[in-house]
């Protein structure tokens, strides 16, 4: 059998927190208590918030909050601040004081379905109707809940987690500390085809694996395809959103971001740090280099540099596309000009 390992968060002392993020607390008394967060509109007394954007700055000196965390070069309030380099990243620090993710302990359910040459690491937690398949190897501390199925000949590294209805295809390799939400598929077959001669399409068989390296986190209903030939490859750090493609055979580089409804065709290659912001799209053997970012609902139908900042569809330098965009709104106006100066002629 099974259980959930119920953990309660308790109060902290301003302190105690100030120490776990290495703040430095200001205008406060070390032993207010604080027994949850919120957002700087909501808080209420005993709660904890942040401010990062400037725009709130109005909403910061009227919160009702017993402490706020700002930025080193905040300007003073009367209310207790803890002061951080860098507040956004220092609040979902303390989100991580207040609020533990569910445990699972080690067990397997009686509706779960283990072939017998499956190799579970220690403190496996197998929930209802998981089905794992021959020759999988599985590390320690693994969570698989619910009607979760893992083909045969998959090996996965330690502190695995996969939430319901997730899948890994045949033959994939996962690494440490990836974590699958909801209705994610590891290695479902590329979208290939070839045409023959009577115009038909034959599909091309997809037997190359997909590879998920360390510290991945994939969210819900993302699709990660395998290739024909070769690998797709997401390496260590990518964290992806809702509702994204990535096309067989392509690379993700590491700690890349790719946001919902992105879509990366066949051979896509994205390079370190890149963000993909939502709905952009990427041509098929199209390459995105380092710490490039590109804007939402833009297509990218050829390389694009490192360092970028992109726009538009097809996706060009973000100044340029602004010009673009200014000029639309007049471009009636322009082309009716320009009519009127060609009858003249």
């Amino acid at each position: 059998m099974y259980d959930l390992l119920a953990v309660d968060s308790i109060p902290m002392r301003l302190a105690e927190i100030a120490s776990a993020l290495n703040a430095r607390l200001e205008n406060g008394a070390a032993e207010t208590e604080i027994t949850g967060l919120n957002g700087i509109e909501k808080a209420g007394p005993g709660e904890l918030t942040f401010i990062s954007n400037p725009k709130y700055a109005a909403a910061a000196r009227s919160t009702k909050a017993s402490a706020i965390i700002v930025g080193e070069d905040f300007p003073a309030m009367a209310t207790a601040m803890l002061r951080a380099s860098d507040p956004y990243l220092a609040f979902a620090q303390a989100l991580e004081l207040f609020h533990h993710p569910q445990r699972y302990a080690p067990g397997v359910h009686a509706t779960a379905v283990i072939h017998p040459t499956a190799k579970l690491g220690r403190n496996c937690h197998a929930g209802p109707y998981v089905v794992i398949g021959e020759n999988v190897e599985i590390g320690d501390d693994a969570v698989l809940l619910a009607h979760v199925v893992i083909y045969s000949g998959v090996k996965i590294g330690h502190n695995f987690c996969a939430h319901a209805h997730a899948v890994v295809r045949e033959n994939c390799h996962i690494g440490n500390n990836v974590l699958l939400q909801n209705g994610v598929i590891i290695g479902s077959d590329g979208f290939g085809f070839a045409k023959t001669q009577n115009k038909r399409w034959h599909k091309i068989p997809q037997p190359a694996p997909v590879v998920i390296e360390d510290d991945v986190e994939i969210q819900a209903n993302s699709c990660i395809d395998r290739a024909s030939v070769g690998e797709t490859r997401i390496r260590r750090g990518v964290k992806i959103d809702n509702l994204v493609q990535v096309g067989h055979g392509s690379q993700v580089g590491e700690d890349a971001l790719l946001c919902s409804q992105v879509g990366l065709a066949g051979s896509t290659e994205i390079g370190d740090r890149v963000i993909l912001t939502g709905q952009v799209g990427v041509v098929g053997h199209c390459k995105v280099g380092d710490d490039a970012i590109v804007t939402p609902q833009s297509g990218v139908a050829q390389d694009i540099p490192a360092g970028a900042l992109v726009s538009g569809a097809p996706a060009v330098d973000h100044k340029l596309w602004l010009k673009y965009s200014a000029l639309l709104s007049k471009l009636p106006e322009m082309a009716k000009l320009l009519r009127k100066k060609n009858s003249s002629q």
